[in-house]
This record gives structure tokens, sequence and C-alpha cells, in this order.
């Protein structure tokens, strides 16, 4: 998946819902199976990266938010 392919996060974790449903279809191939787990990987990799960078994003807010606080205390 390359920068300019890069789904939203929102896109992501719904083709990720979509390949869940797909899994639990007993009627697909084993070829299709492994194809769709490795998209899902892919997708869930992408969900994680995202998630941590919105955290650690939220986190650095809060730090500067906390300080400049502290700073109008003194």
């Amino acid at each position: 998946m390359t920068k300019k392919e890069r789904p939203t996060f929102e896109e992501a974790l719904k083709k990720l819902e979509l390949i869940v449903n797909q899994l639990s279809d007993q009627s697909i191939t084993l070829e299709k199976s492994v194809e769709l787990y490795e998209e899902g990987l892919s997708l869930s990799k992408l969900c994680t990266e995202t998630l941590e960078n919105a955290t650690l994003k939220i986190e650095q807010i809060d730090q500067l938010n906390n300080s400049d606080k502290e700073e109008s205390n003194v």
C-alpha cells in the first residue's frame, strides 16, 4: 500500500470490518482467505499506527497545555 493509496482511518476500519465478514463466509476459497487475511493485517497495522500517532499528538498537546498553566501560576 503506497502513501498515495493510504486510506483514512475510517476507510481502513470499514474495509477491515468487511474483510472480517468475508472471512467468516465458509464458501470462500483458501486462496481468497489468505489474500483477505494479508490485506486485513495491513489495514490493522495502518489503524494501529494512526491511533498511536493520535495518542502521541494528544499527549503532546496536554503537556503543552499543562506547561502553560504552570507558567501562568508562577
